[in-house]
């Protein structure tokens, strides 16, 4: 017989959190791993522009971050080509250089001990949406995640290879998870690699459901509780870690060079 029936949402939602503590294991993958897995996983959602575009995640030394040597693609990246750098970009460990624009990266890591990992591409309706210069417009479900959790950059600095560049797109990320560039893409700032790699996909998939929904009338509201509900149900570490291992094995079926195994 079931027993359930009668139990409040608030108690099955503490119940479902509990077991997904205990049934959901820890993703087996290095940090160096999964960057490359990151990599190939948003080439696969579209996230690609060519070389443009950066991930990065803190190294085991203070003030050190991999991320892909400049030249290579995202479907390009493996374990054994990612380089480590320090916050003036010298190269410590791998051959090559690191894309210039990853100095807004060590802005970011310096005002945000929070953040383990940042993903910033130009996905195509990303893109698109920044050109409108209007913010990302949270009303679906499977993008509560960003709810109250992206910011707004209205107004382009350019090419972000200053330290200009750096205070103002760390000023405008503040506390937030993600913040939209007007007139380039996103930046995502995660607490793991796994969240930043899973927020990454849901912001592109957002900015393509908006351009969707604008074209066809005006979007509507989430309720503000039903939203924070859904952000804080979908937002935690276990899920990040779940939907991580799934974009990483379709990304192995595909590319099996990512990662030494």
């Amino acid at each position: 017989m079931a027993s359930t029936f009668t139990d409040s949402k608030t108690t099955l939602m503490e119940r479902a959190r509990a077991q997904m503590v205990s049934e959901l294991g820890q993703v087996p993958w290095s940090t160096r791993q999964k960057v490359a897995l990151t990599c190939r996983a948003l080439f696969d959602q579209g996230h690609d522009s060519g070389l443009a575009g950066q991930i990065t995640a803190r190294g085991e030394r203070p003030g050190t971050f991999y991320t892909q040597r400049l030249g290579l693609g995202f479907d390009e990246i493996t374990e054994d080509n990612l380089i480590v750098v320090d916050e003036d970009l010298r190269v410590l460990d791998g051959s090559g250089m690191a894309n210039p624009a990853n100095r807004f990266h060590a802005w970011i890591y310096r005002a945000r001990p929070d953040v383990q990992c940042i993903v910033h591409t130009h996905p195509f309706h990303v893109a698109a949406l920044s050109m409108l210069e209007v913010p990302l417009q949270v009303s679906q479900m499977d993008i509560a995640p960003l709810y109250d959790d992206c910011a707004f950059l209205p107004d382009w600095p350019g090419v972000p290879v200053g330290n200009e560049e750096g205070e103002i797109i760390t000023a405008a990320l503040g506390d937030k998870k993600a913040v939209l560039l007007a007139h380039h893409g996103h930046v995502v700032a995660g607490a793991s690699v796994e969240e930043a790699c899973s927020l990454a996909v849901l912001i592109e998939r957002g900015a393509a459901l908006q351009l969707a929904a604008m074209a066809a009338g005006t979007i509507a509201e989430l309720p503000e509780r039903l939203a924070r509900e859904a952000h804080d149900w979908t937002l935690t570490p276990k899920r990040s870690q779940a939907n991580f291992a799934y974009y990483a094995r379709r990304a192995l079926t595909g590319h099996p060079d990512a990662i030494n195994q």
